[in-house]
């Protein structure tokens, strides 16, 4: 792996602003389902950006879940809203990707990027405080 473990983590922040946008146009296209899953991998490239200034990485996602609940809201430096909303957002992304027949409404959609935006803040916040971004 090249590069620091701060530029790995501002790297990833990206990966996680460029779904937030991606997600938006989805939205605004009507491609809901679409939608969900750019605001999950939202989240999802966010949380990989915290647990990577711990050394931590997973090939799994369970695992980068199970890994940021247990050591960084467990230990306080996130609250458990963002805990809620992670559980939410890949409860939402699993339905909508993996469900047959499973018709994702706008609401829904909007609800995902919604919450994207407030853990992305969350995780700004933490970058910035920590001189990563």
């Amino acid at each position: 792996m090249e590069g620091s473990v701060k530029e790995l983590s501002a790297y990833r922040y990206e990966k996680a602003l460029e779904d937030i946008t991606a997600s938006e146009v989805m939205l605004k296209e009507s491609l809901y389902k679409v939608s969900i899953n750019r605001s999950y991998y939202a989240i999802f490239h966010a949380m990989r950006a915290i647990t990577a200034l711990s050394g931590y990485d997973s090939s799994k996602h369970s695992g980068i879940i199970a890994y940021f609940n247990q050591k960084i809201v467990k230990t306080g430096d996130f609250d458990k809203e963002a805990s809620k909303i992670v559980k939410k957002a890949s409860f939402l992304r699993e339905k909508s990707d993996y469900q047959d027949f499973y018709i994702a409404s706008k609401q829904e959609a909007e609800e995902q990027l919604k919450d994207a935006k407030i853990f992305l803040s969350k995780v700004d916040e933490y970058l910035k405080k920590n001189n990563i971004l």
